[in-house]
């Protein structure tokens, strides 16, 4: 056994607790991950729901993620289940499909090690030269799999069949204290996925808990290994930081933390002053977001991606302005696929959002120009609402003739058609002098 194997075996200790000793029913998790834990069980493997699920009703919170760990590989929970597909290179994993629902059933997880002995797991798993996991189909032991989880209060197993649930790190009491930490090395973790610094500030601003000063420690300065994360990865991990519930929360933390600057590189130059429009309208935006997720209204990672993106935007739009002499129409349509274009070698952002993304952008253009038809034209824009949103809080942060030009929109979208009309009547008053259409100087005749 190599010494690694024995620092990691040494970090968790198993403490059962039967069901007269805990609060996790049956009747609290998904009757589909029930199916699967008692079917695999009948094909004689062990089952368990792990994770999330069950810490969720220790915090006194609805479950909504259901996992499940099992020792039946991959292949053999699709042979136990027909409904079932095998995926993934890097994480192999088995998903078994009740229509909308999947069940995600994961293989224990084993150890990596130099020794003779596990020369064969270490054909099924990869690092590179950072010490990142490239590939990890290691199988082994609940007591392995436990260890090789990420944090202590998601190294819970609750067995449906007798009731019990297995505390591996002291997650129970982590919750009690109101503070989580990571299990095993910080540094050798975060190392081995960096995805785990991200996870830590999600779990700590979800949770309203706190990271252990161990775990929390490493994090600023190995913020960096973030950038070897493949840009579709973190595309995922960010929408679960940004639409849990606690944006607001989790936007402090990555600041905290150096990782919002690694995700969002042309963004955090314009944060530095946390009084400045840039960051209150960041700010305001995840306020906003927290708020409707949280009265199960419907968001849009288009409308927070703009956001965010909105004032490096603007600036890189005004300085092609003026150094390349484009005119305003032209630097604002460059300035928008080449900030979108380095924001996606970060975090890729699927073309069904970008393209979002450039109308909500382009109606802050379209949307001063109200004069004659173009009012009516734009209230028929499929992305008109997202379009004044944006505006307003464009309008409650930098005031002004912006803020004028949002409740004029207010006014008119709502107003019957001769409200319409006299709204329309007035700008056409106020910008008469401006709109009338200079004559053309009388050229002077000369004598031949």
């Amino acid at each position: 056994m190599s010494a690694d194997n024995k620092e990691a075996q040494s970090s968790v200790a198993a403490k059962v607790y039967t069901s007269s000793m805990h609060p996790v029913r049956n009747n609290m998790m998904s009757p589909n991950a029930l199916k699967v834990t008692q079917g695999l069980q009948k094909a004689g493997f062990d089952a368990y729901l792990v994770g999330g699920c069950v810490r969720d009703v220790f915090l006194g919170v609805t479950p909504k993620d259901f996992d499940v760990v099992t020792n039946a590989t991959p292949e053999q929970v699709k042979e136990t289940f027909r409904n079932c597909r095998v995926i993934g290179r890097r994480f192999k994993l088995a998903h078994v499909v009740f229509g909308r629902e999947i069940i995600e059933v994961a293989t224990y997880r084993g150890h990596h090690g130099d020794d003779e002995s596990t020369q064969g797991k270490l054909a099924r798993s990869k690092q590179d030269e950072q010490g990142q996991l490239l590939r990890d189909n290691v199988y082994g032991t609940i007591e392995e799999d436990a260890e090789r989880r990420d944090f202590n209060i998601n190294a819970m197993y609750y067995d449906p069949h007798s009731g019990d649930v297995i505390d591996f790190a002291g997650g129970i009491a982590a919750i009690e204290s109101g503070t989580f930490s990571l299990i095993g090395d910080a540094e050798k973790r975060y190392r081995e996925d960096p995805v785990r610094m991200l996870r830590a500030v999600r779990f700590a601003a979800k949770l309203n808990m706190q990271i252990a000063e161990e775990a929390a420690r490493p994090i600023h300065e190995m913020a960096g290994l973030l950038s070897n994360i493949p840009p579709a990865r973190l595309y995922e991990e960010v929408l679960k930081l940004l639409l849990a519930g606690s944006a607001q929360a989790t936007y402090a933390m990555l600041q905290e933390y150096g990782l919002f600057a690694v995700l969002f590189p042309q963004v955090q130059p314009f944060l530095v002053d946390e009084t400045s429009r840039e960051s209150q309208f960041v700010q305001k935006v995840l306020h906003n977001t927290d708020t409707r997720i949280n009265n199960n209204q419907r968001v849009t990672p288009a409308f927070l991606y703009a956001a965010i993106l909105w004032y490096p935007l603007e600036s890189h739009s005004n300085k092609l302005m003026q150094e390349a002499g484009l005119s305003a129409h032209d630097a604002f349509n460059i300035a928008m696929g080449e900030v979108l274009h380095r924001q996606c070698q970060r975090i890729m952002i699927p073309k069904r959002f970008s393209t979002v993304i450039r109308d909500i952008w382009h109606l802050q253009r379209r949307l001063p120009k109200r004069f004659g038809k173009r009012a009516y034209q734009l209230l028929e824009h499929p992305k008109f609402r997202a379009g004044y949103d944006f505006l307003l809080f464009r309008g409650e942060i930098e005031g002004g003739d912006l803020y004028e030009l949002a409740q004029w929109w207010t006014q008119f979208q709502t107003a019957a058609p001769a409200k319409q009309k006299k709204l329309l009547s007035g700008l056409k008053n106020q910008g008469s002098k401006s709109h009338h259409r200079r004559r053309k100087p009388k050229r002077q005749q000369h004598d031949a």
